[in-house]
């Protein structure tokens, strides 16, 4: 009986699994996303579960021989650990491996070899990896100490601006309307008790319908956009003196916030193109695949 293997790309807001034997890709599925949250590793764990196994039906399985799970948020050892203890008691693979979404991107983007990926959804952050496979990281602190030019920055940002337009402290803008629809808001004092109780994913949000005004040419939320490209780009240019990288070092971009279609990806990858000493790629990046190819290595 032929080996099969699991890669789940999960993200904040969406989470794919993708299974294959050897060679070829034979089922996928996704769903809702299931970042890891300091304590909340077995709701993630039920989430990832479920899309995996949908995954494996369509494959015609129930189990497989390895599994890698790159999950958003779990960066650090805690938050590893947990998500690995609650997917282990799900028995879904033989062999297990719990690393951060950043790192099958990487692997999806450039295999074994050096390269940047900046990721921005509901949070940032940039990791490189250089010529002796070290990995090096940048941003990524949450949405208290960073996420600069993240989903949640971006809506953060229109906030402050419908609020400073309705006091007359800075130029009328289209977000205000926008804005208010997105949040079911009937007026700004329903705004206001919105973004009192919002949580980071639900500020963020927003940010598809800031991006959409700013294509729509609103010069306040065309400013908004430009900042958080100049933020996102910044990250990867920050790496470079930690790289040991023959230049130019390649570098690509994932997340939701920078998919082809939407206006901050090609904003994003003109700013990275300014900097003689990276390289852009600007195909898109399939993470489910490239953590996939590690848990068949």
């Amino acid at each position: 009986m032929r080996e099969l293997f699991i890669g789940v790309d999960v993200g904040g807001t969406k989470t794919v699994a993708a299974v294959g034997d050897a060679t070829a890709e034979l089922g996928r599925a996704d769903g809702p996303g299931a970042a890891v949250r300091p304590g909340r590793a077995l709701v993630s764990a039920g989430t990832i579960t479920e899309v995996a196994r949908r995954a494996l039906a369509a494959a015609g399985a129930m189990h497989a021989a390895a599994m890698v799970v790159g999950a958003a948020g779990a960066g650090r050892e805690p938050e590893r650990t947990d998500l690995r203890e609650a997917l282990r008691a799900e028995g879904l693979a033989e062999r297990l491996v719990v690393t951060t979404d950043i790192e099958i991107a990487l692997a999806a983007a450039f295999g074994p070899g050096p390269g940047i990926v900046v990721s921005a959804g509901t949070g940032s952050i940039a990791v490189g990896r250089d010529s002796r496979g070290a990995l090096h990281r940048i941003g990524g602190y949450g949405w208290q100490m960073g996420d600069e030019g993240s989903g949640y920055a971006i809506g953060r940002a229109a906030l402050g601006a419908v609020g400073r337009a309705a006091d007359g402290r800075s130029a009328p803008t289209a977000l205000q309307e926008r804005v208010l629809a997105a949040t079911r808001s009937a007026d700004l004092d329903a705004l206001v008790r919105w973004a009192a109780s919002a949580g980071p994913a639900e500020v963020a949000s927003l940010a598809p319908h800031v991006l959409a005004v700013a294509a729509e040419g609103d010069i306040v939320a065309r400013g908004i956009a430009d900042y958080a490209a100049r933020e996102l780009s910044q990250l990867a240019k920050q790496l470079l003196p930690a790289l040991d990288a023959d230049r130019p070092v390649p570098v690509a971009v994932t997340g939701g916030l920078l998919a082809p279609a939407r206006l901050l990806y090609g904003t994003v990858l003109e700013k990275l193109r300014e900097d003689s000493d990276l390289a852009v790629r600007d195909q898109p990046i399939d993470a489910a695949a490239g953590a996939l190819a590690m848990a068949r290595s």
